[in-house]
């Protein structure tokens, strides 16, 4: 079974030659190389985040002051329209 699957992705020619760069230096064997090193910094990055902001809710960083008054424009509490694409 295998451990991958293949995606073709769209990047702006400023990636695309950044990957390439890496790629022809030897930093890199290969371009997904590059991009699956970039996807596990990225994912390191979230789960710092994701942490941080576990700890500061748990701690009561976040807490809502309960005395705080709430309400919401009937604007604002409508549904964000989905995007439509090209």
């Amino acid at each position: 079974m295998r451990t991958t699957r293949t995606l073709s992705i769209s990047l702006p020619y400023e990636m695309a030659d950044y990957i390439r760069a890496k790629v022809s230096t030897g930093e890199f064997a290969t371009e997904s190389e590059v991009i699956r090193d970039a996807l596990r910094t990225l994912i390191a990055r979230d789960r710092v985040v994701e942490a941080w902001l576990r700890d500061a809710v748990n701690s009561g960083e976040f807490a809502l002051d309960p005395d705080a008054q709430w309400a919401a424009d009937k604007d604002e509490a409508k549904p964000a329209r989905p995007r439509r694409r090209p």
